[in-house]
């Protein structure tokens, strides 16, 4: 059993051939960067900041499974933590994905590998929901308290409260939904921009969730927990300072964010943080042109090994 059940201690990554940002996506991802752009410059850059990512993990002790996506039909591949979670107790969870061109990211390869090399139990697949325009785009959608047993979700058109209560009576976890938007009243798309749990802190923006009461109830929440509670601005999260995931490696706890979050943080900030985890910054620009940063990049491997 792990030692910290909130950080992995493997990851899935997608390293692919032929990135760019998502056409689909950009209509309620107010993160993705609409400028025109190089497409060539930005694939290449796109494998090679994959690839040394992929590297520093290993470097620092975290079991990368590295998968290739060589196809052009599947722009956000390089975000697998959407469309599968997985569970401590040997259960996998699939999802369903809002854009149509998301939905083909789902591949039996990375399930079939998850299998043969840790005890999966059950798989639970909600991608069927589609068919009924009803979305949740896995760790995306919800931020997970493993040690606690809450599922964070921020409402958007990839996170229905509908299959949210159905994924946590079936996962034995707290539903906690609220409403966040940015300054523009632009809902916020997906949890996981917002909001970091590791063990023992969380960073999140809590001045984006719009109801006081909630708000304060989350933080309560975190305190009662014993997690250091650490404030984002607006402007934080917009450099993805949410968008970060505590692992572990080396026999301690890392906490895997991007170079633009890590230049975002204050001093004081990082202090804090490198109290409790060694801080990893990794250089994802290319990537984070589609809206997306370090946590999306990585689905963490709750599972035992088999």
């Amino acid at each position: 059993m792990s030692l910290f059940p909130q950080a992995p201690s493997a990851v899935v990554m997608i390293r692919p051939h032929h990135f760019v940002p998502n056409e689909q996506t950009r209509g309620d991802n107010s993160f993705q960067t609409a400028s025109l752009i190089d497409e060539q410059h930005i694939k290449q850059q796109a494998f090679e900041q994959v690839t040394a990512m992929a590297d520093e993990l290993q470097q620092n002790g975290v079991t990368v499974h590295l998968f290739e996506d060589k196809g052009t039909k599947t722009p956000d591949s390089v975000f697998p933590n959407n469309w599968f979670s997985t569970h401590l107790g040997g259960q996998i969870a699939i999802y369903p994905m809002y854009a149509p061109n998301r939905r083909q990211e789902r591949r039996s390869d990375i399930i079939d590998m998850l299998k043969a090399q840790y005890r999966v139990q059950d798989i639970i697949d909600y991608s069927g929901l589609e068919y009924d325009d009803i979305f949740l785009e896995g760790t995306g959608a919800m931020v997970l308290d493993h040690v606690e047993r809450i599922a964070y979700a921020a409402r958007s058109n990839r996170t229905d409260s509908h299959v949210l209560e159905r994924f946590c009576t079936h996962f034995n976890i707290e539903p906690m939904v609220f409403d966040a938007c940015d300054s523009n009243g632009t809902a916020v798309y997906h949890t996981n921009v917002l909001m970091c749990i590791g063990s023992d802190f969380v960073m999140a923006g809590f001045e984006m969730m719009t109801d006081e009461f909630r708000r304060q109830q989350i933080v309560r929440r975190f305190e009662n927990a014993g997690k250091l509670v650490i404030q984002l601005t607006e402007q934080q999260i917009g450099s993805f300072c949410g968008n970060a995931i505590e692992l572990q490696g080396n026999g301690q706890r890392l906490l895997a964010l991007s170079q633009t979050a890590f230049n975002a943080l204050t001093q004081e900030q990082k202090t804090l943080l490198s109290q409790r985890v060694k801080l990893l910054p990794l250089d994802v620009s290319a990537l984070e042109l589609a809206g997306g940063s370090v946590r999306c990049m990585l689905a963490g491997v709750h599972l035992s090994r088999r």
